[in-house]
């Protein structure tokens, strides 16, 4: 009877991290890009838009301060999981879990500070880590060839399982994907690069006021034109106007992994 069992289909699962106590603008997720649009919702509407990824989960902490956001997605529908705030590998995992990964399907994780993430520039990770049979692929790896605000890593939910049972270091249990890079003794990694490769320097993540004036600006400039604009869109944009882009020169990348 096996030749008449269907295979389980494979699924690729969207988990966007996102919390509302971050110290440097607090509560950024639920700040208005638009009267009736937060962050959260304006990633959501650009990652729904992936022709990828099938389900879309945010996964947020048991932390008091977050019970607004857990609502929030309850308001809007929002598929959302509840987990540790510290043990983020920990949230993620069970996350997974909660949602019904199994083995061989594909998490994609996302942070919620990445509001105009390009959903070709996700598809084009994600197929790039099929194609060449990774555990984890990522177009945020160093030296950066993106913008910063582009960052979709992708990996196995066998990876992710792995990471889960092994990773003891509190740097890899808070940072999801360290394990994986830093072991690529253990997992097959891949970078997937930008062909234009000077984009790099281009600040288009939510972390500090400054970061928030200019989403704003090139939101209230691009959306009313194309709802889903695009990063070629977004760097025209920056490029001829760059009182707005020299908003965010002053702000280093990444800079809560540095003493990780």
């Amino acid at each position: 009877m096996a030749h008449n069992i269907m295979m389980r289909k494979i699924k690729t699962i969207a988990i966007i991290q996102a919390r509302l106590s971050s110290t440097r603008l607090p509560g950024k997720v639920l700040l208005r890009i638009a009267p009736q649009k937060t962050m959260l919702e304006c990633m959501l509407e650009r990652v729904g838009k992936s022709s990828e990824i099938e389900k879309i989960i945010v996964a947020t902490t048991e932390n008091p301060n977050d019970r607004a956001l857990i609502e929030y997605n309850e308001t809007i529908h929002q598929p959302c999981f509840v987990g540790s705030e510290h043990d983020v590998l920990d949230r993620h995992y069970r996350a997974a879990k909660a949602f019904g990964a199994k083995t061989g399907d594909t998490i994609v994780r996302m942070t919620s500070d990445c509001p105009f993430i390009d959903p070709v520039v996700i598809d084009e990770t994600i197929r790039f880590y099929k194609e060449h049979d990774f555990d984890y692929a990522s177009n945020n790896l160093e030296p950066y060839t993106y913008p910063d605000g582009m960052d979709t890593e992708v990996f196995s939910f066998e990876a992710l399982e792995k990471a889960w049972k092994e990773a003891t270091s509190s740097s890899h249990r808070e940072h999801v994907t360290f394990y994986f890079w830093k072991n690529p003794d253990i997992f097959k990694i891949g970078r997937y690069v930008n062909k234009n490769k000077g984009e790099a320097g281009y600040r288009l993540t939510l972390d500090y006021p400054e970061d928030y004036e200019l989403l704003k600006a090139v939101y209230q400039a691009l959306y009313p034109k194309n709802p889903i604009f695009s990063m070629r869109d977004i760097l025209e944009f920056l490029n001829t106007h760059p009182e707005i882009k020299k908003l965010t020169t002053a702000f280093e990348r990444n800079i809560s992994w540095k003493a990780a």
